[in-house]
């Protein structure tokens, strides 16, 4: 490495892992893990052993702080089974647990609230007969999931479930809560002028459509007082249009922004923006990366019985030519930048929110794992830190790796084989390029064993 490198290098690595200080709330580096995980508990919401395991992999790998996966605030707004979620105190202990194992490690965790609304992809028997609870009646675009508009009664019923869910997480000493409001999710359905078509007070302008957000963040406030974090994630652009052009498409930045600013409440709101982009879920631009048409069309299948469009959508993919268009289309929409896709969209929001109250800080979320990008994303007040998923999956320990280097020898190749296995298989590394050895059993024997290692059984005492 050439003494050059090796001072540029040390500078981005002194500011990466400088620690970041929020209203309530320090972590002890600039990285954080964003929301993933797979189907690792029991069917009933109860969190597992593979959870703890999971989470804590992380933890130990130097991540400064953890945001969970979605949790859902009740049954009916979960998207997959198995997740483990925070709808009763009698998910309290569990989560305990899985702060403590987390906070061993000098970790923080916040808690992701979240509610599927109608992008609900296998929600178990309890919704079979059930629509998606949304802003419109409409299905969405992709699968063709079924919805039905909330009654405001229902929206009273969801407010307060946020705001009990957040009680929860602080009882259980987690460090804070995070509002899902991006990817297409229940507050993505009434934040977005692409989605939500509603007439009364919760549509129309940003404003309207805001509503349900600031009711639930000051509900969340009056349940757990100003000085636990609450943080928002939140589209920059949702770009509902990518797969058909006639389709609304959605919130512009500068709406985006307005509502940041409103959802700041006078200082009594949120204290932290965590910037994504996408009106559903998958999206070219998230998860930014490629789509793996082998894993598609083998995965893909459990999605059939579940929304109006799936059938067509598996036909396209079990076509050959037709899947490659598909793929090129992604691709095209995707654009060419994967690694910080959404840096433009969080320095808007970083420049606006910053001359109103400087104490606010903004993640971005985006494929991040070399440290001269992470550096440069901070040094240019584009945000406050980032957050990365499938890189840390393909390298748990990537915090440390970026103190002494700029990334990872084995890199995230941005395949999406993770998240399109976790349909039905446990979350992990899928990329077998990734993986060595002398043939193709040991190479799939190596990557196996990797995958099932979040199954280790728990030390009874």
């Amino acid at each position: 490495m050439h003494p050059d490198s090796q001072y540029i290098h040390a500078d981005n690595a002194a500011l990466i892992f400088d620690e970041l200080k929020f209203r309530s709330l320090t972590v002890k580096n600039r990285l954080f893990r964003s929301n993933i995980s797979g189907q690792f508990d029991d069917y009933n919401g109860h969190g597992g052993n593979a959870r703890l395991n999971w989470e804590e992999k992380f933890a130990r790998g130097g991540i400064g702080c953890i945001i969970s996966s979605f949790t859902p605030v009740s049954v009916r707004g979960r998207i997959l089974v198995r997740y483990a979620m925070i709808d009763d105190d009698d998910k309290i202990p569990f989560w305990r647990e899985v702060g403590r194992r987390v906070h061993a490690h000098d970790c923080r965790f916040i808690m992701q609230l979240s509610h599927s609304g109608r992008q609900q992809d296998m929600g178990g028997v309890e919704n079979l007969f059930s629509k998606g609870l949304s802003s419109t009646s409409k299905s969405d675009y992709f699968h063709g999931l079924l919805a039905q508009a909330m009654t405001k009664p229902e929206i009273t019923e969801v407010v307060e479930q946020f705001a009990q869910g957040a009680r929860r997480a602080r009882e259980a000493g987690l460090d804070g809560v995070e509002l899902h409001g991006a990817n297409g999710y229940l507050l993505t359905q009434f934040l977005s002028s692409g989605i939500n078509d509603r007439t009364d007070e919760y549509g129309g302008g940003w404003e309207g459509r805001a509503r349900f957000v600031l009711e639930i963040v000051r509900a969340i406030r009056r349940e757990v007082g100003h000085d636990f974090h609450l943080q928002m994630k939140i589209n920059g652009v949702d770009h509902n249009d990518w797969l058909y052009p006639w389709i609304r498409k959605g919130n512009t930045l500068d709406e985006t922004v307005k509502i940041c600013t409103m959802l700041l409440d006078g200082g009594k709101g949120v204290d932290s923006f965590h910037v994504s982009s996408g009106s559903t879920f998958p999206h070219p631009r998230n998860p930014a990366g490629d789509l793996p048409l082998n894993d598609l069309h083998r995965w893909y299948d459990g999605m059939l019985s579940q929304g109006t469009r799936a059938p067509m959508n598996y036909a396209i993919f079990s076509n050959p030519l037709l899947a490659r268009a598909f793929q090129a289309l992604w691709r095209w929409r995707r654009g060419k930048v994967i690694e910080g896709i959404n840096l433009d969209y969080a320095r808007a929001v970083s420049e606006a929110i910053g001359k109103i109250d400087p104490d606010i800080k903004v993640l971005c979320t985006g494929g991040f794992q070399h440290a001269d990008r992470i550096a440069e994303a901070i040094r240019s007040k584009a945000c406050d830190g980032v957050t990365m998923a499938r890189p840390l999956i393909a390298n748990n320990d990537l915090p440390e790796i970026l103190a002494k280097a700029n990334g990872p020898e084995k890199e995230c190749t941005y395949c999406n084989k993770c998240l399109l296995n976790d349909l039905e298989n446990p979350l992990g590394c899928y990329d077998l390029s990734r993986f060595d050895g002398t043939s193709f059993e040991d190479r799939y024997d190596k990557m196996i064993k990797q995958v099932m290692s979040v199954f280790e059984p728990p030390t009874f005492h």
